[in-house]
């Protein structure tokens, strides 16, 4: 295997060679579905890696270059409100990709895990990685999802806990998709999800009442 380059809560990230990674989830799996949704949104112009080769539980992805928005954040090549409002845009913009196959025109193909680790600050751009727990749905749940991840930092110790709730209060004011009515969804979510640790589970009702504290002061 080739050299260690990054590893996630339920993936590592390896290096090929200067144009290629192998993304391998250790508990193995199917990315075929991944692979599809990364394919269409980029076909879409959606800032993603390129997808090379899925098979089984292993995806050969574009190498990118540069630190993720969270690295920029804490280094300050990133201001907290521009990180925000990138973060806002990359929302919407995925939620104007027209969904393959829907009856509800309010369905939208979404992310689900997109907060500033899983962006990528290239020199043509964010990027967006980590597509497993895309799908489709409404775009209120997206915009809860990542609201509710943000707020979980915010209420926990860490190095950005701090900064996360104004982070929070810029993210949301610079949203259409008001997250209220999908933020029960999100915790549950959240509940059943194996990748997110007891500590996190146990201050998922703190990280919610953040939430619906910065919701209803732009909403």
């Amino acid at each position: 295997m080739t050299a260690l380059l990054a590893s996630g809560r339920d993936a590592d990230v390896y290096a090929l060679d200067e144009r290629r990674v192998l993304r391998r989830y250790r508990r193995g799996g199917d990315v075929t579905a991944e692979a599809a949704i990364m394919r269409y949104v980029s076909d879409h112009g959606y800032p993603v890696p390129r997808v090379y080769a899925a098979d089984g539980a292993d995806l050969v992805l574009e190498r990118l270059d540069g630190p993720t928005m969270l690295q920029a954040l804490r280094d300050g090549t990133i201001d907290l409100h521009s990180g925000a409002t990138v973060l806002a845009d990359l929302l919407e913009r995925l939620h104007k990709v027209r969904v393959r196959a829907a009856t509800d025109p309010g369905t939208r193909i979404l992310h689900l895990d997109l907060h500033p680790e899983n962006v990528v600050m290239t020199e043509g751009g964010p990027v967006v990685i980590d597509w497993r727990n895309s799908t489709e749905g409404p775009p209120e749940l997206d915009v809860a999802m990542t609201a509710l991840i943000i707020a979980s930092v915010a209420v926990l110790p860490g190095p950005f806990a701090d900064r996360a709730e104004s982070f929070l209060d810029t993210l949301l004011s610079c949203t259409r998709d008001n997250p209220m009515s999908q933020l029960e969804a999100a915790v549950h979510r959240r509940t059943a999800d194996p990748n997110v640790k007891a500590e996190e589970k146990a201050h998922l009702q703190e990280a919610k009442l953040l939430v619906t504290t910065a919701a209803r002061a732009h909403f």
